[in-house]
């Protein structure tokens, strides 16, 4: 496949520039700094609805009962919930907050799956009280969870776990998430166990998850992870007799950050995942479960931009440091993964380049946003661009330096609507207390 070209990879994410100003979901982006101030998350939402469709069709064409669960760590704001719940999306959730999010957004707890991580009793018993479907990755989970559905009184009925299938793969070795050595899900040798427990314990009804990083961009990196995966469903079915009500892939599938990199090939994941997931049914008489999978990245991530204003701009004589309204506090993913987001200024004169480091306003050295990038003449007070936020951008968000967190705007049809509103410095006080000698 052909790197697109570079008009085409922003046509992608739907920005483009008119007459050297910088539009992204058909509107001016210089106006919206100007009227909403910085920093600011803009996300369309055409954007989302266009990959979750895109998606869909790409299941329905292979297998028809599937579901597409959003993997709700990406970008947990209601806005993004409630599209995604209009296009009959199910959801993937880490947290009882996220569930908590799930529910207020409308979201029917039969259609929430929570996949926790050294979850602890509360927050077992905070699934099984608002009934989501429960996904374990231990098996002393399972042990818990039983006492805490007798406790509760409580009926058994389905259940599933998380399997490692020890391949793994991720845009950064933090995000993977499969391998001995890695914290999450169950190896291959305790499976059966698991499942058998399960059973002994009155579970009638089974599914089975696997979910091995975050960001892949390569559809052959789920090759080896899915043939031992689909190895281990096939295992299970024959020994134990199970008819699984679903089989999960998890997420994983990534984005092309930089100009350079390819959209991940889904013709290619298709065959990988699907196809093959539909030819084991079909050869080994696995009934009809229903195909997961858990994207989370690949719908909201190209559809947010973060918008910055320049307020410095500092010449030491050996760099040229561009300083922004934006740090690490709002973006951390360059930071702390080291990731690549292209940055575009939303004025482009198109003279002379010029090599610039993006920083932040932290009192720290990593607070860089972009290095050695070229731009044309930049001058304090304009404004950048930082593609490719929607995920992991303000849902990984602090308020460290006693930073407050910025507003986030959702566009829809042009359309101007604010999503969350910036954080007043007073509420970084709200839950702090002072004890009565120090008052």
């Amino acid at each position: 496949m052909e790197i697109l070209e570079y008009n085409k990879w922003l046509a992608r994410k739907d920005i483009e520039y008119r007459n050297s100003e910088l539009y992204f979901a058909d509107l001016n982006m210089n106006k919206i700094a100007e009227e909403y101030g910085t920093p600011v998350y803009v996300l369309n939402e055409m954007g989302v609805r266009k990959r979750y469709k895109e998606l869909k069709d790409l299941l329905n064409s292979v297998y028809k009962k599937n579901s597409i669960h959003y993997a709700v760590k990406a970008n947990s704001n209601l806005a993004i919930l409630r599209i995604l719940k209009s296009e009959g999306a199910h959801f993937d959730c880490t947290s009882k907050g996220e569930i908590f999010f799930c529910l207020k957004a409308g979201i029917p707890p039969e259609k929430i799956l929570f996949t926790g991580n050294m979850l602890s009793d509360e927050d077992l018993e905070y699934a099984v009280n608002k009934n989501v479907k429960i996904n374990l990755d231990s098996l002393s989970q399972l042990d818990r969870l039983i006492k805490i559905q007798e406790k509760l009184n409580k009926q058994r009925d389905l259940i599933s776990f998380r399997i490692n299938p020890e391949f793994g793969a991720g845009h950064h070795v933090k995000t993977i998430t499969a391998g001995k050595d890695i914290k999450f899900g169950i190896l291959e040798h305790q499976v059966m166990e698991a499942y058998e427990k399960a059973i002994s314990a009155g579970f009638k009804k089974f599914g089975i998850h696997q979910h091995i990083g975050s960001g892949i961009i390569n559809a052959n990196d789920f090759r080896k992870a899915v043939e031992k995966y689909l190895d281990i469903v096939l295992q299970v079915k024959k020994k134990l007799d199970i008819q699984f009500k679903f089989v999960d892939f998890g997420g994983g599938l990534g984005i092309p950050y930089h100009p350079d990199q390819d959209p991940l090939d889904l013709e290619l994941y298709k065959r990988i995942i699907i196809k093959k997931f539909k030819d084991l049914v079909e050869d080994e008489d696995l009934g009809e479960p229903n195909l997961f999978i858990e994207p989370g990245r690949y719908l909201v991530a190209e559809s947010e931009i973060l918008i910055s204003k320049i307020t410095t701009i500092k010449n030491n004589g050996y760099k040229i440091f561009v300083g922004l309204d934006a740090g690490f506090h709002t973006l951390i993913r360059p930071a702390m993964y080291g990731s690549y987001h292209h940055i575009i200024p939303c004025a482009d004169s198109g003279k002379k380049k010029i090599k610039y480091d993006i920083v932040g306003p932290l009192c720290e050295s990593g607070d860089i946003l972009g290095k050695d990038r070229t731009f044309p003449k930049l001058k304090e007070g304009e404004y950048l661009s930082i593609l490719d936020v929607g995920a992991y951008g303000y849902s990984m968000s602090s308020t460290y330096n006693v930073r407050p967190k910025p507003a986030e705007l959702l566009i829809e049809s042009k359309n101007v609507y604010k999503v969350r509103k910036p954080q007043p410095l007073e509420d970084l006080l709200e839950h702090q207390e002072l004890p009565d000698h120090l008052k």
